[in-house]
């Protein structure tokens, strides 16, 4: 064989075992079917090196819960891996089959013809954050459900907190003073009251770690700049770097728009145009907490106490697309408002034009 024959190697991976399929170059090439491996590093090891012996060979699998340790191994050993969009595979509407050979042979021929979408491969230390930031919002969700746990029982028994404002500390001592006639009631909301005091203190440990991590991360200038933005904390930008990445992988705001799927839906055909709502593609965690901030834009543009300290530290160019964001989003949600847009529509109109600004912020501290 020919030292600089190419070969593509699709790899199904799975918890124990992975199955591995080879293209050879050319599209009348053959596809093998190589049997499955071992999933340890060892035994990936002694297979990669046998596949690219005296050959130039290109790896891929789907991204899954299995994570990116098979990728930082191919690559460390000299040969290219992409990590595949499972969403965006092109699969035939009528193939009902699915097994791990066939998937690694479709992944091979797919490699081979150029139709696969790669996913962006972060760093160890990226890939920590993220995971940090991930176990706070898990946090978060807990915290949510026991709140609601609670709010429903203490409705269920006719139990009306007088003041508007709930989950402040006024409110969680109106909960230790209700009393009930049988102890089993009593019990239950303690329980209930114990596990939302719980999840509280994890939620609250785990900005702290964030806090603490992010002053040493190599994205901490862009996370730093990203909160000179209304609408947008610590936790917003640090969630949005870690889901979203390196964003000189984005030439125009618009690619980030629809990375994230806010972009709107289109069916058109010859002179018929039809858009509908957004794609929801992409990353929902950054849509929904984008969305979130978008609500801080329906006050009159200002510039508050707390957001004064961090335009600071800012440079006078990341201030000057601050403060243009500012005074042109909320201008927007008056405008959309007036026009008796749903709030819902208006809340998803500004998060896409704020996606826009993130990224004009954010190539701005990656240029620094």
């Amino acid at each position: 064989m020919e030292e600089h024959t190419q070969v593509f190697v699709g790899i199904d991976v799975a918890k124990l075992r992975n199955a591995v399929a080879v293209a050879e170059s050319g599209r009348a090439g053959e596809v093998r079917f190589l049997g499955e491996v071992d999933a340890d590093d060892e035994s990936m090891r002694r297979v990669i090196k046998k596949i690219a012996s005296g050959k130039t060979a290109h790896f891929c699998y789907e991204a899954g819960p299995t994570g990116y340790g098979l990728h930082r191994l191919i690559t460390s050993l000299g040969h290219e891996c992409t990590v595949v969009a499972p969403s965006l595979i092109p699969r035939k509407p009528g193939d009902r089959i699915k097994t791990n050979r066939r998937d690694a042979v479709a992944l091979a021929r797919l490699l081979r013809a150029g139709e696969l979408t790669a996913v962006w491969v972060p760093d160890a230390e990226h890939e920590a954050m993220r995971d940090l930031v991930r176990a706070r919002a898990a946090a978060v969700e807990t915290q949510r459900v026991h709140r609601q746990q609670i709010g429903a029982f203490m409705l269920k028994h006719g139990r009306v907190f007088p003041r508007k404002k709930a989950w402040t500390m006024r409110y969680l001592r109106w909960l230790q003073e209700q009393s009930f006639e049988h102890y089993a009631h009593q019990i239950a909301l303690q329980e209930m009251v114990d596990a939302l005091r719980v999840a509280t203190d994890r939620v609250k440990r785990l900005e702290a770690a964030i806090e603490e991590f992010v002053a040493t991360w190599s994205f901490a200038p862009i996370v730093q700049a990203l909160q000179a933005l209304r609408g947008v904390d610590l936790i917003v930008a640090v969630t949005f770097v870690t889901e979203v990445g390196d964003l000189a992988r984005f030439e125009s705001p618009r690619q980030l728009m629809s990375y994230l799927g806010l972009v709107p839906s289109e069916r058109s055909t010859g002179d018929t145009v039809r858009r509908g709502a957004i794609t929801k593609a992409g990353n929902g965690r950054v849509r929904h907490m984008l969305v979130e901030s978008a609500w801080t834009y329906r006050f009159p543009p200002k510039i508050g106490k707390m957001k004064l300290y961090k335009l600071e530290r800012a440079t006078p160019r990341i201030r000057e697309i601050a403060w243009k964001a500012q005074s042109r989003l909320t201008a927007r949600y008056r405008s959309l408002s007036a026009r008796g847009k749903k709030s819902t529509v208006v809340c998803t109109a500004i998060a896409r034009e704020l996606a826009g600004f993130m990224w004009a912020v954010g190539r701005e501290a990656t240029v620094r």
